[in-house]
């Protein structure tokens, strides 16, 4: 049996899969149960681009997802599809370099004053990690049906229901992410 059939028939199973093991490796990382050792030790000038690097991508993540949405809604799936599939490896991009950094250096610490750690940059890191978490299974589920359907069967789906949210959910916490890097690295 061909890998698209097999996985067309378990979309389920395989984005509980997939959720549990992102959710596993930024929780691993973010908490260093990944032993620093165990990764290779990059030059201190790798590790200080990848904050603006990931802004960057992230940014251009934004304007792809907006790009496809704008697309769908145009009635131009293929366009649609090209900007969706280019915002998911984006995203992968991003956060193979957050996991990188993050693995061998630990979480950024916070530089500004106390009153904005509690009242700003901590609630705004809180809703983006939440609506990141939220948005991992939704991403993965509209993401393999989509390439295990053609466009007429994945209109009998719940792809474009899921995708709506998935989309929006996914552009704030882009948009929160710069934010949270804003605060890291641009006014602190």
């Amino acid at each position: 049996m061909e890998l698209r059939a097999r996985v067309r028939g378990h979309v389920r199973e395989l984005t509980a899969l997939l959720t549990a093991v992102s959710l596993a490796l930024v929780f691993g990382a973010a908490l260093g149960a990944v032993p620093r050792t165990v990764l290779p030790r990059a030059p201190d000038a790798v590790f200080a681009v990848i904050p603006h690097v990931n802004a960057v991508i992230s940014t251009v993540a934004i304007v792809t997802i907006l790009l496809g949405v704008r697309a769908i809604r145009a009635g131009n799936w293929r366009r649609h599809r090209a900007f969706m599939l280019a915002s998911l490896v984006l995203f992968v991009a991003f956060l193979a370099l957050y996991l990188y950094k993050v693995s061998v250096q630990g979480p950024a610490p916070f530089p500004g004053p106390d009153t904005v750690y509690r009242f700003v940059y901590l609630p705004t890191l809180a809703v983006h990690v939440v609506l990141a978490i939220v948005c991992l299974p939704l991403l993965y589920y509209v993401a393999l049906l989509a390439l295990t359907r053609s466009v007429a069967e994945l209109r009998r789906t719940a792809h474009a229901r899921f995708g709506r949210i998935a989309a929006a959910l996914w552009l704030v916490s882009f948009v929160l992410g710069n934010v949270v890097y804003a605060m890291l690295y641009l006014v602190y």
